[in-house]
């Protein structure tokens, strides 16, 4: 995906906070000597950390991208998804309670959560909890997890 940037800036400390106080347990990759800079593109609005599109603006909510959970080691609000699901999964599909395996009980409803495959633990998507870590595992039938960005989408193949 060729970017079309709009405009480009540097964030200043304050939005920075703001930013990482959205993010969770996911803000605390963003060190105080970090630079943040602002992209505005025409789809999405990205924030680089220290060159490398680590965030993802969507509806003016911060959500980390799977380059810096593959980068980062973000290992809070992680969700666990067999073998079966991995296809499915890295199409964009919504993931679906049959195929957890494994999920943190601290999960709520509108978390910002990372989706892994059960060998290898590597990140496939990450997305919006739609109902409780503990619900995920228990459940077996139903959408579990709204995904928001995936290996092989247009934000993974991103060159700025």
């Amino acid at each position: 995906m060729i970017l079309k940037i709009k405009k480009r800036y540097f964030l200043k400390k304050k939005k920075i906070k703001e930013i990482k106080k959205e993010l969770g347990d996911y803000g605390s990759f963003i060190n105080n000597k970090d630079t943040l800079e602002m992209l505005e593109a025409e789809d999405y609005n990205f924030i680089l950390v220290n060159g490398e599109p680590y965030i993802i603006m969507i509806n003016d909510r911060p959500y980390p991208t799977l380059k810096a959970a593959l980068n980062i080691e973000l290992d809070s609000k992680v969700v666990v998804v067999d073998m079966g699901a991995v296809k499915f999964v890295t199409k964009g599909a919504d993931i679906m309670s049959p195929g957890i395996v494994d999920a943190e009980e601290s999960i709520v409803e509108d978390d910002i959560v990372i989706i892994v495959e059960e060998t290898h633990n590597k990140p496939l998507a990450i997305g919006i909890s739609l109902i409780s870590g503990y619900e995920m595992v228990e459940n077996m039938e139903g959408k579990a997890i709204k995904s928001l960005h995936y290996v092989g989408d247009a934000i993974w193949n991103l060159e700025v």
